[in-house]
């Protein structure tokens, strides 16, 4: 395993048979606006729906930032048979000392049921817990988010915990549901 640093993430690109995770560019900023301004997509999310699409821009330079420091690895999910932005997905919060990131992902409504969370995902795990050499990546999701639930049990994720009205968001109180997934269980896993 190679030694975890903080280092630029620019150049990561990640391929798997159906998909392309590259870091996000301002050409992506229509497809991260709808994904983002959806109140579908968004129904379980951090923040309320994007009204302007000035959000995405900010976003998407915030996103740059880290990438370029190592802070954060931003992704676009894009469809290899026709470089589509279909959603995207994170490793952020990473914590070298402890060798510890978490985990976040969106998809377009129209591409849920298709796999890519979770071929993405595999992706993503695959080189945090390898490259980066973590040692453990957690994900927070609302409870009431079933499929979410699913697709992270189905990587191997444990729920660890249950917050109690931990976030509130738009106006309206919701729970976490904490998963952490260590690197002994990704190889046993994978």
């Amino acid at each position: 395993m190679g030694e975890f640093r903080m280092a630029p993430f620019s150049d990561v690109t990640l391929q798997t048979a159906r998909l392309t995770l590259r870091p996000l560019a301002e050409a992506d900023t229509d497809a991260v606006f709808a994904m983002r301004s959806d109140p579908v997509v968004q129904r379980y999310g951090s923040h309320p729906p994007w009204t302007d699409r000035q959000s995405a821009v900010e976003y998407i330079a915030r996103n740059a930032e880290a990438i370029a420091a190592g802070t954060g690895a931003q992704f676009a999910i894009e469809r290899r048979e026709d470089a589509v932005v279909v959603g995207t997905c994170c490793l952020h919060a990473l914590d070298a000392p402890c060798r510890r990131a978490e985990i976040g992902y969106v998809l377009l409504p129209s591409q849920w049921g298709h796999g890519y969370a979770t071929e993405a995902n595999t992706a993503l795990l695959d080189w945090g817990f390898g490259r980066l050499d973590l040692n453990r990546v957690e994900a927070d999701i609302d409870p009431r988010n079933a499929p979410s639930a699913r697709a992270l049990e189905r990587l191997g994720f444990v729920r660890e915990g249950h917050l109690r009205e931990r976030w509130i968001v738009g106006g309206e109180v919701c729970d976490s549901w904490i998963y952490g997934l260590l690197a002994s269980d990704w190889k046993a896993h994978r």
